[in-house]
Protein backbone atom coordinates (compact mmCIF):
# COMPACT_ATOMS: atom_id res chain seq x y z
CA UNK A 1 0.00 0.00 0.00
CA UNK A 2 2.73 2.13 0.37
CA UNK A 3 3.20 2.21 -3.66
CA UNK A 4 2.42 5.34 -4.81
CA UNK A 5 2.25 6.14 -8.74
CA UNK A 6 1.34 9.92 -9.82
CA UNK A 7 -0.63 10.54 -13.11
CA UNK A 8 -1.13 14.36 -14.50
CA UNK A 9 -3.70 15.26 -17.28
CA UNK A 10 -4.02 18.17 -18.58
CA UNK A 11 -3.12 20.15 -15.88
CA UNK A 12 -4.80 18.63 -12.74
CA UNK A 13 -2.32 16.27 -11.07
CA UNK A 14 -3.62 12.85 -8.87
CA UNK A 15 -2.15 10.37 -6.93
CA UNK A 16 -2.74 6.39 -6.49
CA UNK A 17 -1.95 3.44 -4.53
CA UNK A 18 -0.60 0.71 -6.71
CA UNK A 19 -0.64 -2.00 -4.36
CA UNK A 20 -0.68 -4.76 -7.10
CA UNK A 21 -0.12 -5.16 -11.21
CA UNK A 22 -3.49 -4.33 -11.90
CA UNK A 23 -3.74 -0.83 -10.44
CA UNK A 24 0.01 -0.10 -11.92
CA UNK A 25 -2.01 -0.73 -15.22
CA UNK A 26 -5.17 1.17 -14.41
CA UNK A 27 -2.74 4.26 -13.75
CA UNK A 28 -0.55 3.48 -16.56
CA UNK A 29 -3.84 3.59 -18.69
CA UNK A 30 -5.79 6.50 -17.44
CA UNK A 31 -5.68 8.86 -20.44
CA UNK A 32 -5.99 5.48 -23.04
CA UNK A 33 -8.35 3.08 -21.38
CA UNK A 34 -11.70 5.76 -21.40
CA UNK A 35 -10.52 8.99 -23.13
CA UNK A 36 -14.22 9.66 -23.96
CA UNK A 37 -14.84 9.44 -20.25
CA UNK A 38 -12.00 12.14 -18.98
CA UNK A 39 -13.48 14.28 -22.12
CA UNK A 40 -16.80 14.07 -20.32
CA UNK A 41 -16.16 14.97 -17.31
CA UNK A 42 -13.92 17.58 -18.55
CA UNK A 43 -17.62 19.05 -19.91
CA UNK A 44 -19.43 18.91 -16.59
CA UNK A 45 -20.35 22.38 -15.42
CA UNK A 46 -17.75 23.17 -12.12
CA UNK A 47 -19.55 22.03 -9.12
CA UNK A 48 -21.82 19.66 -10.06
CA UNK A 49 -23.08 17.22 -8.71
CA UNK A 50 -21.69 13.46 -9.71
CA UNK A 51 -22.70 10.22 -9.59
CA UNK A 52 -19.95 7.88 -9.84
CA UNK A 53 -21.98 4.19 -9.68
CA UNK A 54 -19.19 1.17 -9.91
CA UNK A 55 -16.75 3.74 -8.74
CA UNK A 56 -13.92 0.77 -8.29
CA UNK A 57 -10.70 2.72 -6.98
CA UNK A 58 -11.68 6.36 -7.55
CA UNK A 59 -9.76 7.20 -10.76
CA UNK A 60 -12.75 9.08 -12.15
CA UNK A 61 -14.36 10.28 -8.94
CA UNK A 62 -10.83 11.95 -8.38
CA UNK A 63 -10.60 13.25 -11.55
CA UNK A 64 -14.16 15.22 -11.28
CA UNK A 65 -13.72 16.29 -7.57
CA UNK A 66 -10.36 17.68 -8.51
CA UNK A 67 -10.06 18.57 -11.69
CA UNK A 68 -14.12 20.09 -11.89
CA UNK A 69 -14.36 20.27 -8.30
CA UNK A 70 -17.47 18.86 -8.17
CA UNK A 71 -19.19 16.99 -5.27
CA UNK A 72 -19.05 13.16 -5.99
CA UNK A 73 -20.91 10.70 -4.14
CA UNK A 74 -19.62 7.07 -4.91
CA UNK A 75 -20.60 3.69 -4.85
CA UNK A 76 -18.94 1.14 -4.90
CA UNK A 77 -19.62 -2.27 -2.68
CA UNK A 78 -16.93 -4.40 -3.60
CA UNK A 79 -14.60 -4.61 0.28
CA UNK A 80 -11.23 -5.08 -1.82
CA UNK A 81 -11.76 -1.55 -3.84
CA UNK A 82 -13.57 0.27 -0.84
CA UNK A 83 -10.18 0.37 0.67
CA UNK A 84 -8.46 1.36 -2.24
CA UNK A 85 -11.27 4.22 -3.06
CA UNK A 86 -10.53 5.27 0.52
CA UNK A 87 -7.02 5.55 0.58
CA UNK A 88 -7.12 7.46 -3.23
CA UNK A 89 -9.11 9.65 -2.12
CA UNK A 90 -7.25 10.87 1.59
CA UNK A 91 -4.08 10.76 -0.95
CA UNK A 92 -5.60 13.92 -3.43
CA UNK A 93 -6.51 15.66 -0.16
CA UNK A 94 -10.20 15.07 -1.27
CA UNK A 95 -12.05 14.09 1.58
CA UNK A 96 -14.62 17.01 1.72
CA UNK A 97 -15.64 16.62 -1.63
CA UNK A 98 -16.43 12.71 -2.35
CA UNK A 99 -18.64 10.45 -0.24
CA UNK A 100 -17.65 6.96 -0.48
CA UNK A 101 -21.59 4.60 -0.33
CA UNK A 102 -20.19 1.24 -0.01
CA UNK A 103 -23.41 -0.35 -1.42
CA UNK A 104 -24.70 -1.54 -4.59
CA UNK A 105 -27.41 0.18 -6.03
CA UNK A 106 -30.48 -1.74 -7.65
CA UNK A 107 -34.26 -1.61 -9.05
CA UNK A 108 -35.29 -2.20 -5.33
CA UNK A 109 -34.26 -2.07 -1.76
CA UNK A 110 -33.50 -5.66 -0.15
CA UNK A 111 -30.73 -7.71 0.59
CA UNK A 112 -29.08 -9.93 -1.73
CA UNK A 113 -25.77 -11.23 -3.11
CA UNK A 114 -22.67 -9.96 -4.62
CA UNK A 115 -20.98 -12.09 -6.70
CA UNK A 116 -16.86 -11.09 -7.42
CA UNK A 117 -14.69 -12.63 -10.16
CA UNK A 118 -11.88 -11.44 -8.46
CA UNK A 119 -10.67 -10.58 -4.95
CA UNK A 120 -7.69 -8.35 -5.78
CA UNK A 121 -7.50 -4.61 -5.05
CA UNK A 122 -8.95 -3.33 -8.00
CA UNK A 123 -10.72 -5.73 -9.95
CA UNK A 124 -14.23 -5.50 -11.59
CA UNK A 125 -16.79 -7.80 -13.51
CA UNK A 126 -18.89 -8.30 -10.06
CA UNK A 127 -22.39 -9.45 -9.95
CA UNK A 128 -25.39 -8.02 -7.43
CA UNK A 129 -28.15 -9.48 -7.18
CA UNK A 130 -27.83 -11.43 -10.77
CA UNK A 131 -25.20 -14.40 -11.47
CA UNK A 132 -24.52 -12.84 -15.03
CA UNK A 133 -21.83 -10.56 -15.98
CA UNK A 134 -21.96 -7.09 -18.43
CA UNK A 135 -22.14 -9.65 -21.67
CA UNK A 136 -25.01 -11.25 -19.96
CA UNK A 137 -23.41 -15.23 -19.88
CA UNK A 138 -22.62 -16.19 -16.42
CA UNK A 139 -19.96 -15.04 -14.02
CA UNK A 140 -16.83 -17.18 -12.80
CA UNK A 141 -17.47 -16.23 -9.66
CA UNK A 142 -14.70 -16.85 -6.90
CA UNK A 143 -16.43 -14.92 -4.02
CA UNK A 144 -19.62 -13.71 -2.38
CA UNK A 145 -21.16 -11.76 0.49
CA UNK A 146 -24.73 -10.48 1.36
CA UNK A 147 -24.97 -6.91 1.29
CA UNK A 148 -28.31 -4.48 0.85
CA UNK A 149 -28.78 -3.23 -2.70
CA UNK A 150 -30.82 0.61 -3.00
CA UNK A 151 -32.80 1.98 -5.67
CA UNK A 152 -31.08 5.50 -6.72
CA UNK A 153 -34.59 7.43 -5.64
CA UNK A 154 -33.82 5.68 -2.01
CA UNK A 155 -30.75 7.53 -2.18
CA UNK A 156 -31.88 10.58 -2.03
CA UNK A 157 -35.13 10.12 -0.23
CA UNK A 158 -33.46 7.66 2.30
CA UNK A 159 -29.89 8.58 2.85
CA UNK A 160 -30.33 12.14 2.42
CA UNK A 161 -27.43 12.06 -0.11
CA UNK A 162 -27.88 15.06 -3.41
CA UNK A 163 -29.45 14.06 -6.46
CA UNK A 164 -26.90 14.38 -9.18
CA UNK A 165 -26.44 16.73 -11.73
CA UNK A 166 -24.40 14.19 -13.77
CA UNK A 167 -24.47 10.18 -13.84
CA UNK A 168 -21.56 7.93 -14.59
CA UNK A 169 -22.80 4.36 -14.70
CA UNK A 170 -20.50 1.34 -15.19
CA UNK A 171 -21.24 -2.09 -13.25
CA UNK A 172 -21.08 -4.90 -15.89
CA UNK A 173 -24.20 -5.94 -16.43
CA UNK A 174 -27.16 -4.78 -13.95
CA UNK A 175 -26.94 -1.28 -15.50
CA UNK A 176 -30.57 -1.61 -17.11
CA UNK A 177 -31.75 -2.44 -13.63
CA UNK A 178 -30.40 0.60 -11.72
CA UNK A 179 -32.04 2.68 -14.46
CA UNK A 180 -35.02 1.21 -13.33
CA UNK A 181 -34.78 2.09 -10.17
CA UNK A 182 -33.81 5.55 -10.26
CA UNK A 183 -36.79 7.04 -12.82
CA UNK A 184 -37.35 10.29 -10.33
CA UNK A 185 -33.30 10.92 -10.61
CA UNK A 186 -33.56 10.86 -13.94
CA UNK A 187 -36.01 12.92 -14.52
CA UNK A 188 -33.75 15.59 -13.23
CA UNK A 189 -30.66 14.71 -14.38
CA UNK A 190 -28.77 16.99 -17.27
CA UNK A 191 -26.50 13.99 -18.44
CA UNK A 192 -25.36 10.37 -18.34
CA UNK A 193 -22.00 8.42 -19.25
CA UNK A 194 -23.23 5.02 -19.08
CA UNK A 195 -21.01 1.70 -20.34
CA UNK A 196 -23.12 -0.89 -22.11
CA UNK A 197 -22.10 -4.39 -24.18
CA UNK A 198 -24.37 -4.10 -27.11
CA UNK A 199 -23.52 -7.89 -27.60
CA UNK A 200 -26.00 -8.13 -24.44
CA UNK A 201 -28.90 -6.96 -26.27
CA UNK A 202 -32.08 -7.23 -23.73
CA UNK A 203 -30.20 -5.21 -21.51
CA UNK A 204 -28.53 -2.72 -24.29
CA UNK A 205 -32.22 -2.08 -25.40
CA UNK A 206 -33.82 -1.47 -22.00
CA UNK A 207 -30.96 0.66 -21.21
CA UNK A 208 -31.75 2.99 -24.10
CA UNK A 209 -35.80 3.05 -23.52
CA UNK A 210 -35.10 4.09 -19.80
CA UNK A 211 -32.80 7.08 -20.55
CA UNK A 212 -35.08 8.23 -23.78
CA UNK A 213 -38.03 7.96 -21.39
CA UNK A 214 -36.53 10.34 -19.02
CA UNK A 215 -36.15 13.07 -21.71
CA UNK A 216 -32.51 11.94 -22.58
CA UNK A 217 -30.77 11.76 -25.81
CA UNK A 218 -27.99 9.73 -27.23
CA UNK A 219 -25.15 12.66 -27.71
CA UNK A 220 -21.93 9.83 -28.24
CA UNK A 221 -21.34 6.11 -28.21
CA UNK A 222 -17.36 5.31 -28.02
CA UNK A 223 -14.43 3.57 -26.80
CA UNK A 224 -10.98 3.62 -27.29
CA UNK A 225 -8.39 2.44 -29.13
CA UNK A 226 -6.84 0.44 -26.72
CA UNK A 227 -10.59 -1.39 -25.65
CA UNK A 228 -10.15 -2.06 -29.75
CA UNK A 229 -7.62 -4.24 -29.26
CA UNK A 230 -9.51 -6.59 -26.42
CA UNK A 231 -11.93 -8.78 -28.49
CA UNK A 232 -14.01 -9.83 -25.36
CA UNK A 233 -14.67 -5.75 -25.32
CA UNK A 234 -15.42 -5.11 -28.90
CA UNK A 235 -19.09 -4.25 -28.36
CA UNK A 236 -18.76 -2.01 -25.31
CA UNK A 237 -19.45 1.10 -25.44
CA UNK A 238 -19.49 4.40 -23.15
CA UNK A 239 -22.79 5.99 -24.24
CA UNK A 240 -23.48 9.43 -23.04
CA UNK A 241 -26.92 11.06 -23.00
CA UNK A 242 -27.80 14.32 -22.21
CA UNK A 243 -30.82 16.69 -21.44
Amino acid sequence: MGAIRTVSYHGTQLAFCVPNALNHIRVQTFSTKEPETLEWIESIPQGSVVWDIGANVGLYACFAAKARHCRVIAFEPSVFNVELLARNIFLNQLTDNIVIVPLPLFEFLHEDTLRLTTMSWGGALSAFGVAHGFDGADIDQVFEFRTLGMPMDDVVKKLNLPPPDYIKLDVDGIEHMILRGGREVLSGVRGVSVEINDGFAIQAAECRRLLADAGLRLVSKRHSDLMKTIPVFNETFNQVWAR
